[in-house]
C-alpha cells in the first residue's frame, strides 16, 4: 500500500509544479510520471539503506535520461520535463530546518543540517551533469554513423 501511496503522491506533486510552471499540457501527465519515475529510484534505493546522497545521484540520473527520451519524443526542451520532475528530491526540509536552527541559536546542528543540504543538492547536480555527458555522447555516436 506503501508503494502506491508513494507513486500517487509523487505523481501529484510533479504534475502540480509541472501546472505552476506553465508546462505544456500535452506534457503534464508526462512530466507526473517522470517525477513518479525518479522518485521511486530514490524510493527503492532508500528502502535499500542506500544513503540519501548516492539516492539523490540516481533518482535524478533517472529524471534527466526520461526528460530527454521525452524531449525528443515531444520535441519540446528537456527543462519542461526536468524541473518539475526534480522537485520531490529536492532537500527543502532540511534547508528548513538549518534555518530553523539558526533563529534557535544552534549553530553546530544548523551547520550539520546546512551541509547535508548542499552535498544531497551536490548530488542532484552531478545526476544531471551526467545524464547530460551520456546524452550527449549517444547523439554523437548516433550522427557520426549516419
Amino acid at each position: 500500500m506503501d508503494w502506491i501511496y508513494q507513486i500517487i503522491c509523487s505523481f501529484l506533486a510533479t504534475l502540480g509544479l509541472a501546472a505552476v510552471f506553465q508546462a505544456p499540457r500535452k506534457a503534464l501527465v508526462s512530466c507526473g510520471l517522470v517525477g513518479v519515475l525518479g522518485w521511486m529510484v530514490y524510493y527503492i534505493l532508500t528502502l535499500q539503506q542506500v544513503d540519501a546522497v548516492p539516492a539523490s545521484f540516481f533518482g535524478s540520473f533517472a529524471v534527466a535520461i526520461a526528460a530527454h527520451m521525452l524531449a525528443r519524443w515531444y520535441k519540446m526542451p528537456m527543462i519542461v520535463f526536468s524541473v518539475a520532475g526534480i522537485i520531490p528530491f529536492v532537500p527543502g526540509g532540511m534547508a528548513y530546518e538549518a534555518m530553523r536552527a539558526i533563529v534557535g541559536y544552534e549553530y553546530i546542528l544548523s551547520l550539520q543540517y546546512a551541509t547535508r543540504t548542499g552535498i544531497i543538492t551536490g548530488s542532484i547536480v552531478m545526476g544531471f551533469v551526467t545524464a547530460e555527458v551520456l546524452a550527449n555522447a549517444v547523439n554523437r555516436v548516433r550522427s557520426a554513423r549516419i
